[in-house]
């Protein structure tokens, strides 16, 4: 992750992108709702954005046709649910596709599906998991952008996996030895992920609390928390 520009084959990339795309429109409509019924967090969802954008950016080579990154989706899934992050997470690819040679056209829709779509949905799961039992908002948040950031890696790992089997031990063999090869670069890179995005966390708690309440999609609990 990011898969790059010709690497999956055609089918592949087709595939993903027909699975990728009806979330993104879906994740669209529900942006443009939330824009009107709530202008005044657009400085807030782009700044969501942005440090998407910035961190998936800040990358390290780990296998060939790949590499390693913190993905920056988990804030936005906890700001804004889960949803939302499909369309900025499409524009952040679509942007470092075109500007940066980051990605690429043809793999658009299999990134998407890894890194703005599973990972903004799992980082979701653990953090309503997590608030369901009563732990600290801190953990929450550190393991809802760890383990979302993670997600996005197994995905990308069982991307190519199933593009590429292992001659000998096929898929599960070949996903097993990508995920060998993007652990030591990407277990830390999730750590700090973690940590970065609780404190910025903690700092719009401090800091943006009108913000925060205005909030009325997710998380009520966060708008509460900064009362």
């Amino acid at each position: 992750m990011h898969i790059a520009e010709g690497f999956l084959p055609p089918l592949h990339a087709a595939v993903w992108t027909a699975v990728s795309l009806p979330l993104v429109i879906i994740s669209a409509h529900r942006v443009n709702r939330l824009m009107q019924d709530q202008p005044q967090i657009k400085l807030l969802l782009a700044a969501s954005g942005a440090f998407a954008f910035v961190l998936s950016a800040l990358k390290l080579p780990s296998v060939t046709g790949s590499c390693s990154h913190a993905t920056g989706t988990g804030l936005g899934a906890i700001l804004f649910g889960p949803s939302v992050m499909a369309l900025l997470g499409t524009i952040v690819l679509l942007f470092q596709a075109l500007l940066l040679a980051h990605g690429g056209l043809t793999t658009l829709g299999a990134n998407v599906f890894s890194m703005a779509i599973v990972g903004p949905w799992v980082a979701y799961g653990i953090l309503r998991g997590t608030q369901g039992l009563n732990a600290p908002l801190a953990m929450s948040v550190f393991l809802a952008a760890m383990l979302g950031d993670m997600a996005t890696y197994t995905v990308t790992a069982g991307q190519l996996a199933l593009a590429f089997p292992d001659p000998a031990s096929g898929i599960l063999g070949s996903f097993i030895k990508f995920m060998g090869v993007f652990a030591p670069t990407q277990l830390p890179l999730a750590v700090i992920e973690g940590l970065l995005t609780v404190v910025i966390v903690n700092l719009l708690r401090q800091y943006s609390q009108d913000e925060l309440r205005d909030l009325q999609a997710f998380p009520r609990w966060l708008a509460a928390e900064a009362r």
